[in-house]
């Protein structure tokens, strides 16, 4: 991916109030116990499943925000609350500063939209692309024609794809239109939740470009989802680190990648493929599964897995605060030992 051009927008335009923000935001399942169920899925017998707990994360006017972790750590639950389609159990999600109602309607959530990661079940496959978008666009007749082929040109369509249907397009086309739909409304953010990892590399490639281009030029707020730091490390300015339903670590691109200041996020940095020798029998650089959502750890719920835990990570858990000696800049770390624990111990180039 090293060929995909540095996203967004210069650093002046990244300021300001935050156009898209979430405050705290927790999101509970109940899950009924094998008894519970027995004696009727009573409430009171039923098990907790913290998909989010305390969630604050902002996107900038104008930036391109990374939003990573492991599977199920619960980046596409978040996902879902910020665009609206999933209301959460507790706190609020904020538009340009306005409280966004709990439930989607036509109004401000039309601001924030997102392109999924399977295309072709995001997509009607009874609709031709052309009407796809037609529908969306808010102009109508020959107006609304000239729409519609000027945002598939927008996404590098032709006006054959006018009459396609979803089946008689490929994979990259496909993820194409679903973005030109996204883009339909003219929205100010764009979440795009793990839009490439179903791709073919050499089609993650042209994508990525896409994306990067679109933000540019329309003035886009990107937040870009993925589990894969090989890519977000030449798409995006900031990076939030996620582990099992909280945000662990926040900061500059450059600063995340150069110099981790949580376990989490320079085991993941570390488990980036690259081409170097490297014995086959090496430990893995973050061993295990992670604990289960319901049954939380106590303390720091990464110590479990952390080869720096000490005393204080197994009682205390960690709030999310300003890394020592970082404090000119927006860098903040979730971790007891943040300014303690030694570098990367291999080059990230």
């Amino acid at each position: 991916m090293s060929d995909v051009q540095s996203a967004g927008a210069p650093a002046d335009r990244i300021s300001g109030s935050p156009v898209l923000q979430a405050h705290g935001v927790k999101v509970r399942y109940h899950e009924p116990s094998a008894l519970s169920r027995l004696i009727g899925g009573r409430r009171a017998g039923r098990r907790v499943l913290h998909a989010l707990d305390g969630v604050d994360l902002a996107v900038m006017p104008g930036e391109t925000l990374a939003l990573v972790g492991e599977s199920g750590s619960g980046k596409s639950t978040l996902a879902k609350v910020l665009v609206g389609s999933l209301p959460p159990t507790e706190g609020t999600v904020q538009f340009r500063g306005r409280e966004l109602p709990r439930r989607r309607n036509s109004g401000m959530h039309r601001k924030v939209q997102m392109v999924f990661q399977d295309p072709y079940s995001s997509l009607n496959p009874r609709m031709t692309a052309g009407r796809m978008l037609a529908e969306l666009v808010p102009e109508r007749g020959e107006a609304g024609r000239q729409a519609v082929l000027t945002l598939l040109g927008t996404v590098g369509l032709g006006e054959d794809t006018v009459t396609a249907y979803p089946s008689q397009l490929s994979g990259g086309q496909r993820q194409r239109l679903a973005i030109a739909r996204a883009l339909a409304v003219r929205p100010d953010v764009l979440i795009a939740d793990e839009a490439v990892s179903s791709l073919d590399v050499s089609v993650q490639a042209t994508i990525l470009q896409l994306l990067a281009d679109l933000q540019r030029d329309l003035g886009l707020s990107l937040l870009f989802i993925a589990h894969n730091l090989a890519v977000v490390q030449h798409l995006c300015q900031r990076v939030a680190v996620m582990y099992l339903g909280r945000i662990v670590e926040v900061g500059d691109a450059q600063e995340i990648f150069g110099n981790p200041r949580h376990p989490y996020t320079q085991a993941l940095i570390d488990a980036i493929p690259r081409m170097s020798a490297r014995r086959n029998d090496a430990a893995p650089a973050l061993p295990g599964e992670p604990p289960s959502p319901i049954n939380l750890p106590s303390g720091c719920r990464f110590h479990p897995r952390c080869r720096f835990a000490q005393d204080i990570c197994r009682t205390t858990d960690p709030p999310l605060a300003p890394v020592q000696g970082n404090e000119a800049s927006d860098r903040v770390s979730a971790c007891h030992l943040s300014s303690t624990f030694p570098p990367l111990a291999r080059s990230t180039t």
